[in-house]
């Protein structure tokens, strides 16, 4: 005789694991906080690459601070999405406590690659085409160099590139990294909200008891 499950029992069984409105929201959230701290980035004088692969736009300008910035902005980013979508996820109720905290973590690196998925996008769909169209610089047009220094330039950079491509792929690590381990943090404190709550609700709520 062959026994069947029977899913009335569990019915988060039945029901798919990914919670892609969560996801979503906290991909939306980290990708607009990344434009928000890299205006204000900007606003400070400093001049970053695009946070997104792809869109190297190497530049002069650019130093191992500006760098380090670009990684903390990816690095905050992908905390703020992850967290959301650990928070507003749907709490799981017949699943094991393994389990729940392997797919908080899952939703919180799919947000980091959604969210970079998106950036590629839009920079390329949008910004790409304006910085390709951008008119050049009076100087650019007079210049006229000789052939050792425009080998120089190319040599410079190609290093500039190779720069931002390290900063690049540090942040992209320590970004999903820190997506990852923020949405199970934002699980386990709707976990813990969830178990106050149903404990003792008149507290989860923050109301008193009267006493008689």
């Amino acid at each position: 005789m062959t026994l069947e499950r029977d899913l009335t029992h569990a019915p988060q069984e039945a029901q798919s694991a990914v919670s892609w409105g969560a996801i979503f929201a906290g991909a939306a959230a980290a990708l607009a906080l990344s434009f928000v701290l890299l205006a204000l980035a900007a606003g400070f004088g400093l001049k970053l690459a695009s946070p997104w692969p792809g869109m190297h736009d190497p530049n002069d300008d650019f130093t191992p601070v500006a760098g380090a910035v670009l990684v903390v902005v990816q690095v905050l980013s992908a905390a703020l999405g992850g967290y959301l979508a650990g928070r507003l996820r749907t709490k799981w109720v017949d699943v094991h406590d393994h389990e729940v905290h392997f797919r908080d973590t899952a939703h919180g690196l799919l947000v980091w690659a959604l969210s970079t998925l998106a950036g590629v996008v839009l920079a390329a769909g949008v910004l790409g085409p304006l910085v390709a169209h951008a008119p050049p610089s009076p100087a650019a047009v007079l210049a006229t160099v000789d052939l050792a220094t425009a080998q120089a330039q190319a040599k410079r950079a190609a290093d500039i590139a190779a720069e931002v491509s390290l900063f690049m792929g540090v942040g992209l690590l320590l970004s999903a990294f820190t997506a990852s381990v923020a949405a199970a943090i934002g699980g386990l404190r709707r976990d813990e909200m969830h178990a106050t709550f149903w404990s003792d609700p008149a507290r989860a709520r923050g109301r008193t008891v009267p006493t008689v």
